[in-house]
């Protein structure tokens, strides 16, 4: 619970959306929660400090903020520090250098610290580079699932665990590594699975890339460049599995095209997502 000690009731952590590109993109709230604010957390001080001047506003108005740093490195220990403000009372104000804290990015530690010592927690809602990059992808919105940024390490078990995914799914990724993980999800997925390659969203250069994963895979290999968002179609629904007569016709037609059989059992396996095995024994079965 709160502070029992003195009497001194908890003040509000607030977490605040900043823009993901434009900043235009702040909102009155925004605005006025920087200049009023007591203490604020940032994942890098300078960039709020540059952010901040090209508002016109200065965080903590006459008086100042305490601005403190909060990333990955230190978000531990700082938690800590900034839960026990809360708790004699202050505000503080947690941003991050695009979007919302907790989102890939610092913050998550902090409010669970604080649901735990019945801190109050609100938000200022701001721009979001996964619902802005899943509206321009062109791909279902009715379902979707946010997946962060993929592993490094076991990536292929990772995305094979995904293969069936129904709901289309966003990532985001550096974009050193773009064309690696297009690559793997081509694998994964299939080379025409179709998505879209999110980047540098409401900034001057802001670019949406749409095709297959093996499309996008080898187009990104020269132009990955920015902030990027992944916006990946879900699996497509499975017709019913073709019957072992069906797989040994499918073959006999492509043989009548002058097809090696060879080939044609590849090819035939690959289209319906069978063995190679399963689909040479129909055809020497018939």
């Amino acid at each position: 619970m709160a502070d029992q000690h003195n009497g001194t009731r908890p003040g509000t952590l607030i977490l605040a959306g900043l823009p993901i590109g434009h900043r235009d993109d702040a909102t009155p709230r925004l605005r006025a929660a920087l200049e009023e604010a007591q203490i604020i957390a940032a994942e890098d001080t300078r960039r709020l400090r540059q952010f901040a001047a090209r508002l016109g506003v200065r965080p903590g108005g006459e008086d100042g903020a305490r601005i403190v740093s909060y990333y990955d490195a230190n978000e531990r220990d700082r938690a800590e520090e900034l839960l026990a403000d809360l708790q004699a009372g202050h505000d503080v104000l947690v941003v991050t250098d695009a979007g919302m804290p907790g989102v890939s990015d610092p913050g998550y530690r902090l409010v669970t610290a604080c649901v735990a010592a019945g801190v109050p927690v609100t938000a200022i809602p701001g721009p979001s580079a996964v619902t802005t990059a899943l509206v321009l992808s062109g791909l279902p919105t009715d379902r979707f699932c946010f997946e962060g940024f993929p592993p490094r390490r076991g990536l292929a078990a990772y995305l094979a665990e995904l293969a069936d995914e129904r709901r289309t799914m966003v990532f985001f990724e550096a974009p050193h590594r773009l064309a690696a993980t297009l690559a793997a999800m081509a694998e994964a997925f299939g080379p025409d699975r179709p998505a879209a390659v999110c980047r540098e969203l409401t900034k001057t250069y802001e670019e949406v890339r749409r095709g297959g994963l093996a499309e996008l895979a080898e187009w990104a290999a020269g132009h990955a460049r920015g902030e990027i968002t992944l916006v990946v179609g879900g699996a497509p629904k499975q017709a019913a599995p073709a019957a072992p007569a069906d797989l040994a016709a499918a073959v006999a037609a492509l043989e009548e095209r002058g097809v090696p059989r060879k080939t044609a059992i590849q090819q035939v396996a690959r289209e319906h997502g069978r063995p190679k095995r399963e689909v040479y024994d129909a055809v020497h079965r018939g």
